[in-house]
């Protein structure tokens, strides 16, 4: 087709488009003001009572799904905000003092940054094909306690827990393949399950 008539074949369909739209009757959208979104518009949110309970004595919550990130059992009152020279949460995680204060250790999938590699660089690092070299370059990892940047801000995806009634209804069920891991992440485990 020449340049000529695919100009003249595309001016009919731009003068056809803008007839047809003209005819057309112009309906009014509705906008949403952002007072209108979130409890605003709903009058006031119910009161939340986090737990006041001190590090260790409190009951730990299930998790919400298999491997999702455990909820704060306890009050973090005084140790947010977390900053670039201050995080309260790795005094007592770390693994290398977890256990001497009764604390849950941070799992390995929160130290080094190769669990976001390519899979390429995996099996050039011998981590993809070899199981046990994998996992003991996780147990490692640990040892040296150097935490991933991305795990570093705790409360990005850990909050404390609270018994709130829920203000919508939810019918989701987990289904966890071990009754364990209602408690604990197996994460470091199967982060390679499924990868081909």
């Amino acid at each position: 087709m020449n340049l000529k008539k695919f100009v003249g074949i595309s001016a009919v369909v731009a003068m056809l488009f803008a007839a047809g739209c003209g005819a057309a009757t112009p309906q009014k959208s509705q906008v949403v003001h952002e007072d209108q979104l979130g409890y605003g518009s709903k009058g006031t949110p119910p009161k939340v009572e986090y737990s006041k309970a001190a590090p260790g004595t409190s009951k730990r919550f299930e998790r919400s799904y298999e491997n999702a990130p455990p909820l704060i059992p306890h009050s973090i009152e005084g140790l947010v905000p977390i900053t670039l020279k201050r995080n309260a949460c790795l005094d007592c995680h770390m693994p290398s003092v977890a256990k001497s204060v009764g604390a849950t250790p941070m799992p390995p999938t929160h130290f080094k940054d190769f669990f976001f590699q390519t899979k390429e660089k995996l099996i050039k690092q011998k981590l993809y094909e070899d199981v046990k070299t994998y996992k003991k370059r996780l147990t490692l990892m640990a040892k040296k306690e150097d935490i991933a940047p991305q795990r570093y801000n705790c409360v990005q995806c850990h909050v404390p827990q609270a018994n709130a009634k829920p203000l919508v209804a939810n019918t989701f069920k987990p289904d966890f393949r071990n009754p364990e891991n209602k408690h604990r992440s197996t994460l470091n485990k199967q982060l390679m399950e499924g990868v081909k």
